[in-house]
This record gives structure tokens, sequence and C-alpha cells, in this order.
């Protein structure tokens, strides 16, 4: 089951136009938008864990609430982690991630929806954090995946945006 994410090889089109399934456009998302847009997402999928099928996936295609919401409370961790190798490193290069395969690994299925809440939150408020406090030149910083994919910390924060957006949406048109 593939999400939209950090690592999907051809990112650049979440850049050039608005998503064809969620409508979400990236390019449009401004530094002061970042954090409202990630905190509303989190308090979204934290809703949508307290519905009593919130484990439940809705087809064999798409993921449960509860594995969306352990995969957007991982997409913040991980974006923390390579949004402070991009401000305290010149132009780092990131560790590969699998999200397919640390959804198996970490068995988002059987997690348990309280604790995934929680932790959405906890990263969710590290995350925004850590963006609240960025201004001039830190938006310019750069940063890269192996596949060459080179990021500014404001193109980075416009494709993470996305993620947790489309994710709500995938939720809510279950």
């Amino acid at each position: 089951m593939t999400a939209i994410s950090p690592d999907t090889k051809d990112w650049t089109w979440v850049l050039r136009r608005p998503c064809p399934e969620c409508g979400f456009d990236a390019a449009a998302v401004q530094p002061s938008d970042v954090g409202p847009h990630l905190r509303q997402a989190a308090l979204d999928l934290c809703d949508a864990l307290r519905r009593p099928d919130a484990a439940v996936r809705p087809d064999p295609a798409r993921w449960s609430p509860l594995e969306y919401a352990c995969h957007v409370r991982d997409v913040y961790r991980l974006y923390l982690t390579r949004l402070d190798l991009m401000l305290g490193q010149d132009d780092p290069l990131f560790a590969n991630w699998d999200q397919d395969q640390t959804a198996v690994t970490e068995r988002y299925d059987l997690q348990d929806a309280a604790l995934v809440a929680r932790e959405l939150a906890e990263a969710t408020d590290a995350l925004t954090s850590r963006y609240a406090g960025l201004a001039g030149d830190a938006w310019d910083r750069t940063g890269r995946r192996s596949d060459g994919a080179t990021f500014t910390v404001r193109t980075f924060s416009q494709y993470l945006v996305h993620d947790p957006v489309h994710h709500v949406w995938d939720v809510s048109h279950a």
C-alpha cells in the first residue's frame, strides 16, 4: 500500500499542480501556513481515531484511519529529523525510508488508537514548534534524498503539508 509520502519517486508534481485526488495546492502553501495545516490534519486524524471502525480498512487497497494516523505520525517524526539536518548541516543527504515496510514492520494495523493519537499530537507539537521558529534564509536551506531530489526548506514543507492533508481526504472519502 503506497501512500503519498516523502519518498514518492516523482515528487515534483505536488509543487506544479493541485493534487488530482484531494485538490490540495501545495505550491500555494506559505511559510505561515505550514504549522496550521499540519495541526489541522493531525486533529482531523485524531478525530478519525475515535471512530469505532478506526482500525478497519474500507477496502483492501486503502489503509484504515489507524494506519493513516500511524503513517502521518511517522512522517512528522521523519520530517523533524530531516528539517533539523537541513537547518544544522549544509545540503545533507537524507537516509532512505521505506514507508510501506515501516507500516508492515511496525504493525500499523494493530497499534492502539489512543496511543497513536497521543504520539501524533506529540509529533505535531515538536514539528510545528520547529517550523514556528524559522525565519529569513532558513527557508532557503537545502537537503537531498538519495534518489537525487533536492529540496529547500520551503519546498520540503510544501511537499510535507500535502501528505497529511491528502490522508485526511483519504480517510474522509473511504
